[in-house]
């Protein structure tokens, strides 16, 4: 590897260590923000089941694009490619990742029995870096609507709120 490459590497395994956050695009154009974990060279997350983060559309042996995210001001540090490895219940590497996910996983309402759950339900997957470059910034500001979800409203602002709201602000 050259020294540029060298850099680049270290470039994405630093930043995608220190964001807590990484925003993923399958082979369909789909991109999610996910958690993950930064473990033996590779990003790891679990998602796919119920009460689990949604995963975009990821295959075994396919590649994604990974986007690292600034912990502090949110914005765009480093792009990256990716190979989708996806690891099976059981085998060492599994059992290797799933051992440093589940200290990250937060709010879990089955925090003893995860990992099972893990294993029956969810999908976890590594995502390795490949070509030792990083990818340009795309153009624009590439914000896009939210994705539907049961958990969103968009309600008007029921009439006496605004009155109610002056109210509190004279006492």
């Amino acid at each position: 590897m050259t020294t540029a490459e060298l850099l680049d590497a270290a470039l994405v395994e630093e930043a995608t260590k220190k964001s807590g956050l990484i925003w993923v695009r399958g082979a369909s154009g789909t991109e999610r923000a996910l958690w993950h974990l930064w473990h033996e060279g590779a990003a790891h997350v679990v998602g796919d089941g119920p009460g689990e983060q949604p995963l975009p559309e990821l295959v075994d042996g396919g590649a994604a694009t990974v986007t690292v995210r600034s912990k502090d001001k949110g914005g765009r540090l480093v792009g990256w490619q990716a190979k989708v490895v996806e690891l099976s219940p059981g085998t060492e590497a599994w059992e290797a990742a799933v051992g440093e996910l589940k200290g990250k996983r937060l709010n879990a309402p089955d925090a003893e029995t995860m990992t099972e759950r893990w294993s029956r339900e969810c999908r976890v997957l590594r995502l390795e870096p490949v070509g030792g470059e990083t990818v340009p910034a795309p153009e624009g500001s590439q914000a896009a609507p939210p994705v539907a979800s049961p958990a969103t409203t968009r309600n008007p602002v029921p009439a006496g709120l605004p009155r109610l709201l002056a109210r509190r602000k004279k006492h």
